[in-house]
């Protein structure tokens, strides 16, 4: 592995991320390239916190952007404070400054709000800029976002153009709800974030949940594996997977048991569909492919929770997955 993509995986992981060299390769090249970064994922597989540790182990500020529908150009990037011009319009009402003097003052940097995209072009050091979920805004303001990424510079009618200081290393992320233009997509570096295997799902729970034994993080990483098989409406990414760790942790359980699970699945799901769904025709199957696994001799893998699986799980058509 090349020394620099190393230095990225060492960073990561000592910010408590479990990075795989797809990932650590692309941070690095992003970081020397200066290119953006677009992930995209099913959501809840850790997309955003790449940025958040990103700028952690840059020591970098982390400047987010959350799109949705029907976000602007002047919402993401400035808007004037009408609130304080108007009350320094009083105070001068008095004064006998000409009327061009007073609209340039009005009009001035210390009038402007700053949005995230105006933060990340004027802020002093180069931070991280995450805009997330890109695909929830409109095309129109994909098209001007392609702007701001090929000049880092912007035009305010009152004051000019402003140019970024430093170039800010940026994160795209997207939960594929639209397909987004190619012409960004050409802008940017790409990763796609899958959900994790077995061994990489046990070292995110063991890292992540403080107190958790290791049987019991065994358990809930095959149980994870087990369950996104079935053709669910939402299927439960890394972040379900640490919020249920600690809660069976708060309810001080040390095993996966029915019970145990039927307390828990409104952390898990948040469908009744898919409660019911595991409820009533997976979980008996699910708790006894996880009795398999224990039974077979040698290390728990990804093999061998495949192999348990395709024994005692209903079988599924087609799937759910991006």
């Amino acid at each position: 592995m090349h020394t620099g993509i190393n230095d990225i995986q060492q960073l990561l992981e000592g910010e408590g991320y479990v990075a795989d060299r797809s990932l650590s390769t692309a941070l690095y090249l992003a970081i020397q390239l200066r290119k953006p970064l677009l992930i995209e994922g099913a959501a809840g597989v850790g997309k955003t916190e790449v940025a958040k540790v990103m700028a952690r182990a840059l020591e970098a500020d982390l400047i987010r952007l959350q799109c949705y529908e029907g976000l602007d150009a002047t919402t993401s990037l400035y808007e004037w404070n009408y609130q304080r011009q108007l009350l320094h319009i009083r105070l001068q009402e008095s004064t006998d400054l000409p009327l061009e003097v007073k609209e340039r003052e009005i009009f001035s940097e210390p009038f402007l709000l700053k949005r995230p995209l105006l933060q990340a072009i004027t802020h002093p050091k180069a931070p991280v800029l995450l805009i997330d979920e890109v695909d929830r805004a409109d095309e129109e303001w994909e098209a001007f976002l392609l702007e701001v990424l090929s000049d880092w510079q912007v035009t305010i009618p009152e004051i000019g153009t402003i140019a970024a200081r430093h170039v800010p290393y940026v994160v795209l992320t997207s939960n594929r709800t639209r397909e987004l233009g190619d012409a960004l997509r050409r802008r940017c570096l790409y990763l796609w974030i899958d959900f994790p295997t077995y061994e990489k799902e046990l070292a995110i729970v063991s890292r992540k949940v403080p107190g958790i034994n290791s049987e019991l993080a065994k358990q809930i990483a095959a149980f994870m594996q087990m369950v996104r098989r079935a053709k669910l409406e939402k299927i439960p990414g890394i972040a379900e997977t640490l919020d249920w760790s600690a809660a069976l942790i708060a309810l001080h359980r040390d095993h996966l048991d029915r019970d145990a699970v039927e307390q828990t699945l409104g952390v898990l799901f948040k469908h009744r569909e898919d409660a019911d769904l595991l409820r009533t025709q997976w979980l008996d199957h699910v708790l006894q492919g996880l009795q398999t696994v224990e039974n077979t001799n040698g290390p728990w893998s990804q093999d061998t929770i495949d192999r348990a699986a395709d024994q005692v799980l209903p079988k599924v058509t087609g799937s759910r997955r991006p």
